[in-house]
């Protein structure tokens, strides 16, 4: 088992699953609610990020969660996944339908979507900056590209440390997680997409797309949000969470 981890609280599984930007410090807001409202959260930081050490293989993010879960005998649980966590999450919610009993996505990425206009500029000038050693623009050119207008001096800072230190890790990696194609039809767990007005064209689009490809699911966009909202507005997502989840996963 090669990821760093938390858990906390009794109840229905919880699985908290970080953007590429952050790590899983990125739950701190959400973290105690959600354990008071009846459920065992458990977070981990992907391989190169947070406290999880760069991967010495080939290796799948959603392989390593799915080997977490084994690890601490989870056989179902709900996912909750943000921008590329939210990509691991459908894949894990599509390849093994039987143990996802629901789905939140918040501006989730989507495996094999291939990027549009605005993300791949972002990406070109991200790389440009990181293949000049300018670590500090590229750092800086995601603060001002993922966080929303409501996002403060204290989350922008928080951003930066996470980002930093992804960055830092990533530069030493010599593998990166590979995804797989799967068929977002045969999710079944009740899904909730989150999408943010200020965000990047390419995931209001997959978020508004997602109640095509799975059965019931919702969406909704957020107006004051960009690409983070569980830390531009944390009261206001951890109240939505929540209520999605007593709806459709009540706690015991």
């Amino acid at each position: 088992m090669n990821l760093s981890y938390d858990v906390c609280g009794d109840g229905h599984a919880l699985v908290l699953l970080h953007s590429s930007v952050c790590d899983r410090r990125m739950w701190d807001p959400q973290l105690r609610a959600l354990r008071d409202a009846g459920y065992r959260v458990v977070r981990c930081d992907f391989r190169g990020y947070g406290r999880s050490p760069v991967a010495d293989q080939p290796y799948s993010d959603a392989a390593d969660v799915w080997d977490l879960l084994d690890h601490l005998r989870l056989e179902r649980c709900a996912l909750i996944g943000s921008s590329h966590g939210g990509e691991v999450a459908l894949e894990m919610a599509a390849t093994r339908p039987e143990r996802v009993s629901a789905l939140m996505l918040l501006c989730s990425a989507m495996p094999g979507r291939v990027q549009g206009p605005e993300l791949r500029a972002f990406t070109e000038q991200k790389n440009a900056l990181l293949a000049a050693d300018d670590l500090a623009g590229a750092v800086e050119l995601s603060v001002k590209t993922w966080l929303g207008p409501e996002g403060g001096e204290d989350v922008r800072e928080q951003v930066r440390r996470m980002q930093r230190h992804a960055f830092e890790a990533q530069a030493r990696a010599k593998f990166a997680s590979t995804g797989t194609a799967v068929d977002l039809t045969r999710i079944t767990a009740p899904c909730l997409a989150l999408s943010g007005a200020h965000d990047l064209a390419d995931f209001r689009e997959i978020a508004a797309d997602v109640p095509a490809w799975v059965v019931g699911a919702r969406h909704l966009e957020l107006p004051w949000a960009g690409h983070l909202p569980n830390l531009e507005r944390p009261s206001g997502v951890t109240d939505l969470l929540t209520a999605f989840l007593g709806e459709t996963l009540p706690p015991h």
